[in-house]
């Protein structure tokens, strides 16, 4: 038997020039679709989307497109068209294919590369159309040229239907229809209406007088909706600062080219704290920011800094301003067009170009000084704010050291108490946030001591959205949280020192529990946002019912399941229904059973699909302004069940 086995062993390992695999054309596309889109989750559907989408944007930076369609159809086929050139049709010599069927079959093929076809371009890979072909179920290109019509067809890649003209027309663009491939794409083909929207309604801002229209054509009344902006990214700062209030009326707005790179950049304080900066480049969302954001920062701090000594509106003894200080309140689109941007890595998520840092803060400091010296009444108000926000900042460092000082032992001593796990492993450690010493009681008896930590909350935390950073740290309960986790907040935020890499917040499953959970989930947004961003925090979903009929006892996580199991139940004996308003109604056995558990229990991991729109929502639910709350509790009044009084 040994021997059989080690003969086993030798064939499977054998390796040779036989085993060496050449993937020719999109083969390697289906072979290892997430080297191109990321994902083939439900976000790597909605890149095929934002792939031929973007094709379309080019030819608007270009200058030859004003008008993008994309629509969903039914049974989830996508079509996007535009009013472009068209795609080419002729011969490409190297292939003697037509130019349309290479740039759909052929990855690194298309007229981003030398500079003639388009001087400025979000799509640099020329992977676009090919990747969405080869992962799509059947796709169909139809190109306005030349007074004709052409039509196109393939299957998973390959053409399926030769180039062929099928009638006439006396407009160019093109028009490309595709169904993602339920074979690639096994968690869903569906897509979702509101990603479509939202990025689309960005992409017209960013294009300033660029039309698009989504219609979703999957329901028995179809819904469309218009996309544009005359006012570009100064639109969409206000549209930004919707529900907040801001201490001048019109957003600065400045613009300039220099080096073939142009630059726009729209900002406006409003009353708040939490600082919103958002940066592009050619349409791409660069998240982690690069060289115009600090080219950006850099000279908004320093002109910011020389008006206030100049006026007299800081002392010589006092210090500058930092960044921090002058960005309180911010609201800000950084959007540049480069003819040759330089992203690190495939994803695209920072600027690397050096001479950009020099331009932006060139640029961007002319303007603003200018405008400065223009506004001076606004000046003034911006100048206070950085002030007041410097102020603050030297409270908050005070109380920070105060944190820092404190370690996870010495909690104890404050309001609440962390009982902590033994083990040392923060990939396998867990604390759950619970809500009263009462749930915090079971939920410490009933736990995992290996691997689960428990820190009961007294109270409620204060509402981070309408405090300054001094405030926020002489809150207990958040110094605590800070304490327990261990990686420091805001611009000192450290992932790599999380304590835990599940954060669990377990509250009462009534609406006291669920203000507490949105007051974490504000907090945790604002100033500890990689938490969410790596898929650290996750919401317990505790049971609301437990049902009992003899020996057989079931809990049920909402009404609809309580109604299940009790159709499913026989009349008698009649079944003992008990309905938990706290996690301290349950004993320790119970919640371990229910809650806690690895093997039976039910986590919602939250995740931050959107950061803009979660920036958006945290405003209208959590800040200062009554009346974008009262109208969407009106909106949503409707779907509410069950509240607790």
């Amino acid at each position: 038997m040994n021997t059989l086995a080690m003969e086993e062993r030798e064939v499977q390992t054998a390796y040779d020039a036989n085993q060496i695999q050449v993937l020719e054309g999109l083969e390697a596309v289906r072979k290892r679709p997430g080297m191109y889109i990321g994902t083939t989750s439900a976000k790597g559907l909605h890149h095929l989307v934002w792939e031929i989408v973007d094709n379309s944007i080019d030819e608007a930076l270009a200058g030859y497109c004003d008008h993008i369609e994309v629509t969903i159809e039914k049974d989830n086929w996508i079509r996007v068209d535009d009013n472009g050139r068209g795609i080419p049709v002729g011969i490409q010599e190297s292939t003697g294919r037509p130019a349309v069927e290479v740039i759909m079959t052929v990855l690194h093929a298309g007229g981003k590369f030398g500079g003639g076809g388009y001087k400025v371009s979000g799509g640099l890979h020329g992977v676009g159309s090919s990747v969405v072909n080869a992962l799509s179920e059947k796709t169909e290109v139809f190109v306005r040229l030349d007074q004709k019509l052409y039509a196109i067809e393939f299957s998973r890649g390959p053409v399926s239907k030769e180039l062929e003209v099928i009638g006439e027309s006396d407009e160019t663009g093109t028009t490309i229809r595709f169904k993602a491939d339920p074979e690639i794409f096994t968690e869903t083909t569906v897509y979702e209406y509101s990603t479509l929207a939202t990025r689309l309604r960005e992409l017209a801002y960013l294009n300033r007088g660029l039309r698009i229209t989504i219609t979703d054509e999957r329901e028995e009344e179809p819904k469309s909706e218009v996309f544009h902006y005359e006012g570009g990214i100064k639109s969409y700062v206000q549209h930004l600062n919707e529900n907040k209030e801001p201490i001048f009326e019109e957003p600065i707005y400045i613009e300039g080219e220099r080096d073939g790179i142009s630059i726009e950049i729209a900002m406006q304080y409003n009353s708040g704290y939490a600082e919103n900066l958002l940066s592009f480049a050619n349409n791409i969302h660069t998240y982690e920011g690069g060289t115009h954001e600090s080219g950006f920062k850099t000279a908004l701090t320093r002109v910011i800094n020389d008006y206030a000594r100049k006026n007299g509106l800081l002392k010589e003894a006092d210090g500058n301003l930092s960044g921090d200080d002058v960005r309180e309140g911010l609201t800000a689109i950084i959007s540049i067009k480069h003819p040759d941007p330089q992203f690190e890595g495939q994803t695209k998520t920072k600027l690397g170009n050096s001479e950009v840092s020099t331009i932006t803060n060139s640029l961007f400091s002319e303007a603003l000084q200018r405008f400065l010296i223009e506004n001076p009444v606004v000046a003034r108000k911006v100048v206070d704010k950085s002030t007041m926000a410097a102020r603050a900042r030297m409270a908050a460092k005070n109380a920070r050291e105060l944190t820092r000082r404190k370690s996870a032992l010495e909690v104890s001593s404050l309001p609440g108490k962390l009982s902590d796990c033994s083990s040392r492993d923060p990939s396998i450690s867990e604390l759950y946030i619970v809500e009263g010493d009462s749930a915090g009681g079971s939920a410490k008896n009933g736990r995992d001591r290996h691997f689960q930590a428990i820190l009961p909350l007294r109270g409620k935390i204060l509402n981070v959205e309408k405090a300054r950073l001094d405030r926020i740290l002489g809150n207990a309960e958040i110094r605590m949280i800070i304490t327990a986790l261990g990686t420091g907040i805001g611009s000192e935020f450290d992932l790599q020192k999380a304590r835990y890499h599940k954060l669990v917040i377990m509250t009462d499953a009534d609406v006291d529990g669920a203000h507490i959970r949105t007051l974490l989930l504000t907090f945790f947004f604002r100033f500890m946002r990689p938490l969410i961003e790596a898929g650290y925090v996750y919401i317990a979903q505790p049971p609301l019912y437990r049902v009992r009929a003899g020996k057989n006892e079931q809990y049920c996580y909402d009404e609809e399941a309580l109604q299940e199991i009790l159709r499913s139940m026989p009349a008698s004996p009649k079944p003992d229904i008990t309905r938990y308003k706290g996690l301290g109604e349950m004993n320790p056995e119970q919640l371990w059973e229910t809650t806690m558990d690895p093997d039976k229990r039910t986590f919602l991991q939250v995740r931050l699909e959107d950061a803009m729109e979660a920036d958006a929502t945290f405003e209208e639910l959590m800040g200062d302004e009554v009346e974008p709350r009262r109208k969407f509790i009106e909106d949503n009044a409707v779907y509410v069940q069950n509240i607790d009084t």
